[in-house]
């Protein structure tokens, strides 16, 4: 048997050493032939291939990065700014060494997840400093023009970007979402202009409006890199604020900063959720507090996690393993106490609650409804769980969740007087009510003729029954509406002039009547 191995193994070295071409005649390399030559060996074999030296790009190091600071540094690709307006907001900066510390706690949570997609997608890594500048790393951040989370995603190029938001979640605030959303945009905006300080002017100002001032300076003759254009402050200002964070952490003892420690692992891990979960259990079965829980999961607007919508949580990476075994054992029926209901029908919030057997007050204020708004039909609301609801809300509920809401009609009985040729059809067209329902309230019928100055009563909602009841004198001012132009110029004329009329006119026109007396 091993003389057999020892035959088998011969052959093959053999073979091997036929298949090897003979070096050309001018001694290069096997099977790189000199132009013009034809290689050798036997009939029917195929011709060598020229192999070319490629040149090197960047190499990368092959020593790991001492932390994410490190990591960031080696990423960074685009050209640098030095202009004053680097240098202000760079000392802006440096003279709020406090404001600096929060946002780079906040921002251990998420930045290592952000430098890592801008390397998947070779962006340069300057970009995930980009959110110091926007929120200071803070996921709840709104501004006043309601752009939110750390991207301060507006409402419209969020859904652009497929970020739901209703009534349930907000994925501007999504950690994973945004960021996705985010980057995919800043890509977009380079695309269009080939340049990332035009980019990141787009990304705040608008890709209509840098392309609008790119055109007008071309149409003058203009230069169109980002110092050249013409911008709004804010703009102006936006690239600058970059570079000065970039500043201070591509090298922060040189403006005397000590940046915190920020490891070049994953602060989070993601682990999948079938069932619904409230917040306060999910953060109870991490083992962390609420407040963290929240941190890693900010697009939650209500204490329930809905799985139909968000099938994915983020934890605490050595925290991960802990929530994936309490949730194994816990009890299914206990993870969640809140569920999605869907207004049939257009109610008052007493009758909501009543129907969901939840108080009143605890209703609006869960789900933000006004006292006396009424809920419209197909609202959704986040109501108690029952026996009855089922273990996990659809999908179509989570993802159209909304609210709809309208004012609540009071109506309180008021008084009005008829006037000439009235009959109660009449009155009941003036408030645009039914004839045969004000002649209920009044035990008469709708063809029935009034006296001037009889009393009708009607049920009018109560800012109408307090325009009508405001003066004695309602009725009259409500029938000169009806007057015709030519008649209200008239009546208007004399009153202005005696309204304009001088002390010495109004003598001069006793005077007159006194002579033509």
């Amino acid at each position: 048997m091993k003389l057999l191995h020892v035959l088998a193994l011969g052959a093959c070295v053999w073979l091997a050493g036929c298949a090897v071409p003979p070096k050309e005649a001018d001694g290069g390399a096997a099977g790189t032939p000199t132009a013009g030559a034809t290689p050798t060996g036997q009939a029917g074999a195929m011709p060598a291939v020229a192999v070319t030296e490629l040149p090197s790009g960047k190499v990368a190091p092959l020593a790991a990065p001492a932390d994410l600071w490190e990591r960031i540094r080696r990423g960074f690709a685009m050209p640098n700014l030095d202009t004053d307006l680097v240098r202000q907001q760079q000392q802006w900066y440096l003279s709020r060494p406090d404001y600096i510390d929060r946002m780079v706690e906040r921002s251990r949570l998420y930045l290592f997840h952000v430098v890592e997609e801008l390397e998947l997608r070779g962006m340069p890594t300057e970009l995930a400093l980009l959110p110091y500048v926007e929120s200071a790393f803070n996921p709840q951040a709104v501004s006043s023009a309601k752009a939110a989370g750390l991207w301060q995603f507006m409402p419209g190029t969020g859904r652009d970007f497929q970020l739901t938001q209703n009534v349930l979640r907000d994925e501007r605030r999504s950690v994973l979402d945004s960021t996705r959303a985010a980057l995919d945009y800043l890509q977009k905006l380079h695309d269009m202009f080939g340049d990332w300080h035009l980019a990141l002017a787009a990304y705040n100002w608008g890709q209509g409006n840098v392309a609008k001032a790119i055109e007008r300076n071309r149409a003058a003759g203009l230069p169109t890199g980002y110092l050249d254009l013409n911008m709004p402050a804010e703009t102006r200002n936006y690239v600058p604020k970059l570079q000065a964070v970039k500043n201070i952490i591509a090298d922060p003892k040189l403006y005397g900063e000590m940046l915190p420690d920020i490891g070049n692992h994953p602060f989070f891990d993601t682990v999948d959720i079938t069932r619904d979960i409230d917040v306060e259990m999910a953060a109870r079965l991490t083992g962390v507090r609420l407040e963290d829980f929240k941190a890693l999961n900010p697009s939650q607007r209500k204490p329930i996690i809905f799985a139909a919508g968000t099938p994915q949580i983020l934890l605490p990476w050595d925290n991960a393993a802990v929530f994936k075994k309490n949730l194994a054992a816990a009890d299914p029926t206990t993870l969640a106490s809140w569920t999605a209901w869907v207004a049939p029908s257009t109610m008052a919030t007493r009758e909501a609650a009543r129907q969901v057997s939840m108080d009143e007050g605890d209703l609006r204020e869960l789900n933000g409804v006004p006292r006396g708004m009424m809920i419209k039909q197909g609202s959704t609301l986040v109501v108690p769980r029952n026996g009855k609801t089922p273990s996990a809300v659809a999908p179509q509920v989570v993802d159209n969740a909304h609210l709809a809401l309208a004012p609540e009609v009071v109506l309180r009985r008021t008084t009005v007087r008829a006037r000439r040729g009235d009959t109660i059809a009449l009155v009941a067209a003036r408030y645009d009510l039914p004839a045969a329902t004000v002649a209920g309230w009044n035990k008469t019928h709708a063809s029935a003729a009034l006296k001037p100055g009889r009393a009708v009563v009607v049920y009018l909602p109560v800012r109408a029954g307090r325009a009508a009841t405001a003066s004695p004198r309602a009725g009259a001012k409500a029938s000169s509406r009806h007057a015709t132009p030519q008649r209200a110029q008239r009546r208007a004329a004399p009153a202005k002039a005696a309204h304009k009329a001088t002390p010495a006119r109004k003598a001069a026109g006793k005077a007159t009547t006194k002579k033509r007396r």
